[in-house]
C-alpha cells in the first residue's frame, strides 16, 4: 500500500507503534507548513519595514536576512513537495522540524542570543514535531533543539560575540523543551489510542453493515421500507423476486395497486396489518405492515412472503398439535380393534361354523385390517419429524430412486420411463420426504394408473423458475368435483385406500415449502406435479 492512500498509518522510527492516518498526517503536514509560511514572511516584513522589535538582525543584519530567506525558501520548496507528494512523509516531517531548528538557532542568534525571545519558537517546532511523526520523537528533537540552543550560547561565549551570556535562561529553555515534548508525547499517546479505537470501530460498524446488508439482500422473505408518502427508500432482492420485478420501483404503486390500496387501508387501521396479495403468474403473496420508526422520519417496513413459506410454518404448527391429538385417539383406538381382530380370527377357527358364518369372519378380518391401516396412516402423521432439507441433484437422485423403487416393488424395467433435463437441476428438500411423497405417487400410478396401457412417466424439468418433478400415468383422469377433494384426508376413490396418502405427501411437500398439485396434461393424461425449492437460490431462512 503506498504512502498516499487514506488508510496508511506513518510511524515514527524512534516510536514504538505510534501512527496516525495519512489523510490526517498530510493535513497536520500543510497546517505546520502555513505556520512556517507566515513566519518566515513575517520576519522579512518586519525587518525590511523595520516595523518589528529592534532586537531583529540587531546582531547580524547580512545572517538574519539570509536566514530568514532561506527559511521562506524552504517553505516554498516543501509547499511544492507536499502538494505533488515528491518526497515521502516521513522524510518530508523530518526535513521540516529540522530546518527549523538550524534556522531558528541562527535567527536567534542574529537577533542577540538568547535574550532576543526568538528560541521560544522552537517550542512549537518541537510540539509539532511530536504531532506529526510520534511522541517520542518529539523527546529526540527537544534534545536537538536543547543542543542547538546550548551549542549557540557556548559559540557566542567563546567568540565573545555578546556582552551578557545566560547558560541559565538557555537551562530553563531546554528544560521547557523536554516539558514540551513529554506533554506532546502524552497527547500523541492519547490520540494514537484514540486513533486505533475509532479504526476499529469503524471496521465494526463497516462489517456489521456489509453483514446486515447481506442478510437483508439474501432473506427468504420480502423486505420493502417505504415512507408515509409511499416512496421507497429500500427493497431487498426476495422482494423484487416475489413482485416480479427487474429493478427497484419508485413507488408501491408501481409494484402493484393493491398493495398500495392495503396499505392505505393499514395507515386508516391499523389492526389491518395483514393482507393478501395476487401477482400475475404467481401464488398468493402474505403481506404483514408494521411502522418502523426513525429519529429522522417515521418509515414502514412491509414483508412479503411466499404462500409456501407462509404455509410451511402453519405446517409444523399444525402437524405439532394434530400429532398429540392423533397419537391419543389412534391408541384408543387400537386396543379394541386388536381385541376384536383376535376374536373374530379364533372365532373362524371354529369347525362347528357355517359358510355363511366364515364368511362372516372374513369380513371382519378385511376390515379390522383396513381400520390398523388408517391408523398406522394417522399414526405417521403423528411422528413427522421436522424438515431437514439438503441441496440435492435431481438428475442423479431421481435415477438412483427409480432404480431402486422398481426393485422393490418387483416391477418390469418397462414400466417407467426417466425423462430428465439436460441441464442439472438442484432441489431444496428432505431427501426421506421426497423419497415418501414419490413413493406415493409412484404406487398410487401402478394402482390405478393403467400402466398396461403405456410406461409410467417420472419427469424432471424447470418450471416457473423451480426445479419440478411430474409423474405421468395413464388414468382416464379426475372430474373437477374429485380434483376440488383431492387432498383431503379421507378422501379415496378407491373402496380399499385409506384417502390419507396425497394428503400426507401434500403435508410432507409443504412441510418443504414445495407445492404438490395435479392436472390434466395435453394428452388427457393424470399427472402430479412436484415444484421444490431451487438450492441455487441463496436465501437465508429466519
Amino acid at each position: 500500500m503506498s504512502e498516499n492512500t487514506p488508510e496508511t498509518i506513518f510511524p515514527c522510527p524512534f516510536s514504538k507503534g505510534y501512527g496516525i492516518p495519512a489523510g490526517q498526517a498530510w493535513l497536520l503536514l500543510k497546517i505546520f507548513l502555513t505556520y512556517r509560511f507566515i513566519l518566515a514572511s513575517l520576519f522579512i516584513v518586519l525587518f525590511q519595514g523595520q516595523m518589528g522589535p529592534s532586537s531583529l538582525g540587531s546582531y547580524d543584519s547580512q545572517l538574519y536576512n539570509y536566514s530568514s530567506q532561506s527559511y521562506l525558501i524552504l517553505s516554498v520548496i516543501s509547499g511544492a513537495c507536499i502538494a505533488w507528494r515528491l518526497t515521502g512523509y516521513t522524510l518530508q516531517a523530518q526535513l521540516l522540524i529540522f530546518t527549523d531548528i538550524v534556522i531558528l538557532t541562527l535567527l536567534m542568534h542574529a537577533c542577540g542570543g538568547i535574550n532576543s525571545g526568538i528560541g521560544i519558537l522552537l517550542a512549537v517546532s518541537i510540539a509539532y514535531g511530536g504531532l506529526l511523526i510520534g511522541g517520542r520523537c518529539a523527546m529526540f528533537f527537544a534534545a536537538v533543539a536543547s543542543l542547538a540552543v546550548l551549542s549557540e550560547q557556548i559559540y557566542a561565549d567563546q567568540v565573545e560575540h555578546f556582552e551578557k551570556i545566560s547558560y541559565m535562561h538557555a537551562g530553563m529553555l531546554g528544560a521547557s523543551f523536554f516539558t514540551i515534548a513529554l506533554l506532546s508525547y502524552v497527547l500523541a499517546t492519547r490520540s494514537e489510542q484514540t486513533v486505533l479505537l475509532a479504526r476499529q470501530q469503524k471496521q465494526t460498524i463497516t462489517q456489521l453493515e456489509e453483514l446486515n446488508h447481506y442478510i437483508i439482500q439474501h432473506l427468504q422473505s420480502g423486505i420493502i421500507i417505504t415512507n408515509k408518502k409511499q416512496a421507497i427508500q429500500m427493497v431487498n432482492e426476495a422482494a423484487l423476486r416475489l413482485a416480479n420485478l427487474p429493478a427497484m420501483p419508485a413507488t408501491l404503486a408501481d409494484i402493484s395497486e393493491q398493495l398500495w390500496l392495503d396499505f392505505q387501508i393499514w395507515l386508516n387501521e391499523p389492526e389491518q396489518a395483514v393482507a393478501q396479495l395476487q401477482f400475475a403468474n404467481r401464488s398468493e403473496i402474505h403481506i404483514r405492515f408494521m411502522p418502523l420508526p426513525t429519529q429522522q422520519e417515521c418509515l414502514y417496513l412491509i414483508t412479503l412472503e411466499d404462500i409456501a413459506l407462509h404455509n410451511q410454518r402453519l405446517q409444523q404448527s399444525k402437524l405439532a398439535s394434530l400429532g398429540r391429538l392423533t397419537a391419543s385417539i389412534a391408541h384408543e383406538i387400537r386396543n379394541p380393534l386388536s381385541a376384536i381382530s383376535h376374536a373374530g380370527q379364533l372365532l373362524s377357527e371354529n369347525p362347528q361354523l357355517s359358510a355363511q358364518d366364515k364368511r362372516l369372519t372374513e369380513i371382519i378380518q378385511t376390515h379390522s385390517c383396513r381400520v390398523n391401516r388408517i391408523i398406522e396412516d394417522i399414526l405417521q402423521l403423528s411422528r413427522r419429524n421436522a424438515s431437514r432439507r439438503e441441496k440435492i441433484q435431481l438428475n442423479a437422485w431421481l435415477t438412483d430412486y427409480l432404480n431402486n423403487f422398481m426393485l422393490d416393488q418387483a416391477v418390469d424395467a418397462g414400466t417407467f420411463r426417466l425423462s430428465i433435463s439436460t441441464e442439472p437441476l438442484y432441489a431444496l428438500i428432505d431427501p426421506g420426504h421426497l423419497k415418501q411423497i414419490l413413493d406415493n405417487l409412484c404406487q398410487n400410478a401402478l394402482r390405478y394408473g393403467k400402466p398396461e396401457l403405456g410406461m409410467i412417466t417420472l419427469r424432471a424439468r424447470a418450471s416457473e423458475q423451480m426445479p419440478c418433478i411430474e409423474v405421468i400415468d395413464n388414468g382416464s383422469g379426475l372430474t373437477p368435483e374429485q380434483i376440488s377433494h383431492l387432498f383431503e384426508p379421507f378422501f379415496t376413490t378407491s373402496h380399499s385406500g385409506t384417502g390419507l396418502g396425497l394428503y400426507i405427501s401434500r403435508e410432507l411437500a409443504e412441510l418443504n415449502q414445495a407445492k404438490l398439485s395435479y392436472y390434466l396434461t395435453d394428452k388427457n393424461r393424470s399427472c402430479f406435479k412436484l415444484c421444490l425449492p431451487d438450492a441455487e437460490n441463496k436465501l437465508i431462512e429466519i
